[in-house]
């Protein structure tokens, strides 16, 4: 019995490595070889190779014909200030909230993260967005996404804050640094893997998002998932699966970018951490 319950101890590993690699990897392995098919062979997606690659010229095809730059600007436009909008605003919202043991801290605390569990009012969102001449615009999306992911911010920067040990900051008060110094130079390295973390989440809700987009900016700015809206129901990728899934690759390739440079970030910052 005990000699089964090693093997099994040994093997967990192994299988929960090869359950994840299947889950990722399956769907993964679809979109690249339907990505590089052809329209003919990419009728009906499946797993099988493509007999010859167009990989390249489906991708040229897409960046062309799909104004794939265009739209990609237009994601940059209400991805990035938003990214940076939550996370220095939230940020500097958690430190306070974390510093001050108050009733009143308690109750912003809980209603800074009920945007959590309390999904927005779309319709009621495009009502406010209109009477402030706000709707159709970049700055009336970044505020709609800096408000609905801005308690997630909260949520995870002001428990990290927590762990942070006040005598580093009263330390800096004692030589005569004030609130945002104590902040940009003591608190604020200490939040990169947190704040690695945040950026992570918010790139992928916000660069991915359709919902909110077509309420708020549908027609007037172009994102990338918009875009692949309009096109495909316009019928330019119409059963063009091999275009879809080449349009898919191209838009993902941003996020992979962000993870990659966060997730050195999170190990660092973790490492960096340790050592002191």
């Amino acid at each position: 019995m005990n000699s089964d319950a090693q093997i099994w101890r040994r093997l967990q590993p192994v299988v929960a490595i090869l359950l994840v690699a299947s889950i990722i990897g399956i769907p993964l392995w679809l979109v690249v070889v339907t990505a590089g098919k052809s329209r003919g062979e990419a009728l009906s997606p499946n797993l099988s190779l493509p007999s010859e690659w167009h990989l390249w010229d489906n991708f040229h095809q897409v960046w062309t014909e799909g104004e794939v730059p265009a739209a990609f600007f237009g994601s940059l436009l209400v991805v990035v200030p938003t990214v940076f909008g939550v996370l220095a605003f939230g940020s500097l919202a958690s430190w306070v909230l974390a510093r001050r043991a108050t009733r009143l801290s308690a109750v912003l605390y809980a209603l800074g993260i009920s945007g959590i569990v309390l999904p927005p009012a779309v319709v009621t969102v495009v009502l406010l967005l209109r009477q402030l001449g706000l709707a159709g615009t970049a700055i009336g999306m970044i505020g709609v996404y800096m408000g609905i992911y801005m308690s997630t911010v909260i949520f995870f920067v002001t428990g990290f804050v927590r762990t942070i040990p006040e005598s580093l900051e009263e330390a800096a008060q004692i030589d005569g640094a004030g609130p945002l110094t104590v902040f940009r130079k003591v608190v604020l390295p200490m939040l990169r893997p947190v704040l690695a973390t945040a950026t992570i989440l918010i790139c992928l809700y916000v660069w991915n998002d359709v919902f909110y987009a077509f309420f708020v900016i549908g027609g007037r700015i172009d994102t990338l998932p918009l875009n692949l809206f309009r096109v495909a129901s316009a019928g330019l990728y119409l059963n063009n699966w091999h275009l879809i899934f080449a349009y898919v690759i191209l838009m993902s390739l941003p996020l992979i970018a962000v993870f990659a440079v966060a997730q050195r970030k999170i190990i660092s910052g973790i490492t960096s951490g340790a050592v002191k």
